[in-house]
């Protein structure tokens, strides 16, 4: 793994010291002790990383297995010839790197590496697999990766940055992106009040990576999750609606729900290939 790390300044490779990584040009970079490569540069904008308690959220409702046919799913897609016989795969913006888990799982030989902007998070995805490590890293200043160093790349329900992703990949690379269908968790959207999963999320999601990749594959997944009120409120506070309801209203929300709650989750596991550069 570290030989695909590069340095999100200069681009050059990074070397293992004591407790830091540097490169020839004489940036350094802290190894924190809970594991993590932190490789963040410049500031990071409020609101723009999970804090403490979404990630405590997120990881509660992981490790019920509410969403581990979504990982499962990802094992599948990747299972393909082609590969190298010890791919790396990389997450982006993979949160505590419970997907990613999932894949090594399936995969024994493969390796990988989790990337997300919040430090909190990234302390759980460095220990999630001892075939994993993790770095802090914001996706859209660059991802702490060498040119074509990433067998594959998978991306859950977070930032994407074409370009960067297809840099990274080389160039028989694997490009995995799963994205929320409109009916996605349809049963509290209403009574919790989620955000509304944008309808032409399809079309952003084409237009985002034209150019630099070719559609392969897009298959729906869905299952039925029975969540309850703990996990019904867990699902808020994993999300981006944590940010826009006060504690107390969600929490009078969840009570009037039934214990358990039927929820349907609804997503769309889409494979790309990466097209030649353009010179």
């Amino acid at each position: 793994m570290l030989e695909a790390l590069a340095c999100p300044v200069c681009r050059a490779g990074l070397t293992l010291g004591v407790r830091a990584l540097s490169c020839p040009g004489g940036h350094t970079f802290d190894l924190a002790r809970e594991g993590y490569a932190s490789v963040l540069t410049g500031a990071t904008p409020p609101g723009s990383g999970d804090t403490k308690e979404m990630v405590a959220d997120r990881l509660r409702f992981q490790q019920h297995g509410h969403y581990d046919p979504i990982g499962h799913a990802l094992a599948r897609a990747l299972d393909v010839p082609g590969l190298s016989e010890q791919p790396l795969v990389l997450d982006a913006g993979g949160g505590t790197g419970h997907y990613l888990a999932l894949v090594l799982e399936a995969l024994p030989h493969a390796h990988g590496l989790t990337t997300d902007v919040s430090k909190f998070a990234a302390r759980k995805a460095a220990k999630v697999h001892p075939r994993a490590g993790a770095a802090t890293a914001d996706t859209w200043r660059g991802l702490p990766l060498r040119t074509g160093t990433a067998d594959a790349l998978i991306n859950v329900f977070a930032p994407r940055e074409s370009g960067e992703f297809h840099r990274v990949l080389r160039p028989d690379g694997l490009l995995v992106v799963v994205t929320p269908d409109t009916d996605h968790l349809g049963e509290l959207r209403g009574p919790l009040g989620l955000l509304e999963v944008d309808p032409r999320k399809d079309e952003r999601l084409s237009r985002g990576l034209h150019g630099h990749f070719t559609p392969q594959m897009s298959a729906p997944l869905r299952f039925t999750l029975q969540l309850d009120h703990a996990d019904a409120a867990t699902v808020v506070g994993m999300g981006p609606s944590a940010r826009h309801m006060r504690a107390a209203e969600l929490t009078d929300r969840v009570a009037a729900l039934p214990d358990p709650v039927t929820v349907t989750a609804s997503v769309r596991v889409n494979t790309y290939r990466p097209r030649p550069a353009e010179h």
